[in-house]
């Protein structure tokens, strides 16, 4: 098995200072790890993803598979449970190219969740998409196309090629958007 280090969630990390080019659709990590391993995570934001479906919270997950997410004010949860429920849509991240794999991973993450722990939570310019982009700057890791994390990369990267965790979390993203819509058709109609 691989060995991770053990995560000190209120130690300050080390900045990583390496940049690599990874694939963020590879099936490399092993069977026996958590299947939301190396994964960034996305679930619904009601009621704003109901009205624009590529809208939603984000978090990062470790190499065991546990979900790290800005959640408000000085607040990081970081033993596994999203601020709006479970994910619904991970995309992976390969780190086999990323020198200290699992550990630098953590690190960063761990260097993310300590410095969004002193932030003022602000939905539009501080907020889950930009403590998520701060643990990738921090590991200087490039993945589709992406090096300079942002959070408009970072939603538009996990709507298009994100995959959903059940049928539950598709429908959850955009069945009251499709209601929406059929709404507005018919109310026009009339």
């Amino acid at each position: 098995k691989q060995q991770t280090s053990t995560n000190n969630e209120d130690a300050m990390a080390t900045p990583l200072s390496s940049n690599h080019e990874v694939s963020c659709t590879v099936n490399t990590v092993s069977e026996h790890l958590n299947p939301l391993a190396f994964t960034i995570l996305w679930s619904p934001l009601p009621p704003i993803t109901w009205m624009l479906p590529f809208i939603g919270h984000m978090g990062i997950a470790t190499s065991r598979g546990i979900a790290c997410d800005f959640q408000g004010p000085y607040s990081v949860g970081a033993r596994g449970r999203m601020a709006f429920g479970r994910p619904t849509r991970a995309l992976r991240i390969d780190i086999s190219s990323l020198p200290g794999g699992a550990d630098q991973w953590d690190k960063a993450i761990t260097e993310a969740n300590a410095e969004y722990r002193t932030r003022m939570h602000n939905i539009c310019c501080d907020n889950c998409h930009s403590h998520v982009a701060y643990a990738l700057n921090s590991m200087e890791i490039s993945s589709c196309g992406v090096h300079n994390w942002d959070m408009v990369k970072l939603c538009f990267l996990v709507f298009f090629k994100a995959r959903f965790l059940s049928l539950g979390g598709f429908l959850a993203q955009f069945l009251p958007f499709g209601i929406f819509v059929l709404i507005v058709i018919l109310v026009k109609a009339i």
